[in-house]
């Protein structure tokens, strides 16, 4: 980001410019501290999380079995553990935990992105449509078997390629004089929402038999149950580098917290920089869905919490949200897997719980407002 801040008058402070500074404050931050706390609860989470089942594995045990799939390791460590105790930690629950982490740091950097985008704190990743596009395409596959020549791929490809289309449809609807407005961004997100929730019940509604219907709908409420390691490699890897492309951005990000004509000022080129968080956000949020269904309220709790803790600075807020995201899908999914067990919970619904009761905390809470400013 290109500053411009030299060019005024340093004796006249700016009014806007203080503004900023003590919304961006926000609460007391922390720093790097915090994020060595947040690692270390995310790898005990993950440890705790595969070990905890219907077949209970040691700590030890669980991380020899993964050590030894990493090159130039497995010579150096023993097999201790039984065929049955490695097919269950390295093929069933690793993956699925894995999966998680890359689900919640996907919706909750994605979350914060577009709360800072469009300055409304009940913003969320799915604002844009862009769930409903993948919905759409994903109930094909599992109602119908479109795409079955892509074989265990079909899925989320198919999911992918519905999220593209609708970020394509939001764009062109918002798009007007050759600018896109937050106003007409969020509206035509609507629309398109609307109109493809409506095309995906229709083909619910067309399914052939009861299991289509039942499969459709449980995807549709999101399930880490299909993580494989063949599947995680490109979610991975586009939520790491949309985190990246976001954090070398983020004092446009906290920048655009303050408006739009303070962001001009201080040297964003607020129309380019809108696009951009766009295309990664809908990027981030069609990878996310497309392997693990629609999971609500991660991206709405999330940024929320953390800005609450660390305030609005986006440097903070990004890889806070990264972490503390993962660790909460994790936890959500445990408690999938458990509550009912051996039955499974659409892991959509244990986020809902937590997610109602917090926004109702928050409306309760007569100093809060965006960003965690009194």
């Amino acid at each position: 980001m290109t500053s411009r801040t030299s060019n005024l008058n340093p004796s006249r402070p700016n009014p806007s410019q203080h503004n900023s500074r003590a919304h961006l404050a926000g609460k007391p931050t922390w720093g790097f501290t915090t994020i060595l706390l947040l690692t270390a609860g995310l790898l005990l989470s993950v440890t705790l999380a595969v070990m905890l089942g219907p077949v209970a594995v040691a700590p030890g045990t669980i991380w020899r079995i993964v050590l030894s799939h990493l090159p130039w390791l497995d010579q150096w460590i023993p097999v201790t553990w039984t065929k049955p105790e490695q097919y269950i930690v390295w093929e069933i629950r690793f993956p699925r935990v894995l999966l998680g982490v890359v689900v919640g740091a996907g919706l909750a950097v994605t979350g914060a992105t577009i709360q800072a985008l469009i300055r409304n704190s009940l913003a969320d990743p799915y604002i844009l449509g862009v769930s409903s596009g993948a919905s759409v395409t994903a109930t094909l596959v599992i109602v119908f078997g479109a795409f079955g020549f892509l074989g265990r791929l079909a899925l989320p490809l198919s999911a992918f390629i519905g999220s593209l289309a609708a970020m394509l449809m939001v764009f062109a609807l918002a798009r007007v004089a050759g600018s896109i407005s937050t106003t007409r961004l969020l509206l035509a997100g609507v629309a398109v929402s609307m109109m493809l929730s409506a095309v995906t019940s229709f083909i619910v509604t067309m399914a052939p038999n009861e299991k289509g219907i039942r499969d459709a709908m449980y995807w549709m409420m999101g399930s880490l149950a299909g993580a494989q390691w063949d599947t995680l490699f490109i979610p991975s890897l586009i939520v790491a580098v949309g985190t990246v492309v976001l954090l070398t951005r983020y004092r446009s990000l906290n920048a655009l917290l303050t408006g739009e004509e303070t962001a001009v000022t201080l040297g964003v080129n607020v129309q380019a920089f809108r696009v951009l968080l766009v295309v990664v956000a809908s990027l981030l949020t069609g990878t996310v869905v497309s392997v693990s269904g629609s999971i609500g309220f991660v991206g709405l709790m999330i940024p929320h919490i953390v800005r609450l803790i660390v305030g609005s600075d986006h440097r903070r807020v990004l890889p806070v949200s990264l972490l503390t995201g993962a660790i909460f899908v994790v936890w959500a999914d445990v408690c999938a897997r458990l509550v009912l067990a051996p039955q499974e919970l659409p892991i959509g619904i244990v986020t809902a719980v937590c997610g109602g009761p917090f926004f109702v905390w928050l409306l309760r809470r007569s100093s809060y407002s965006f960003g965690g400013e009194k």
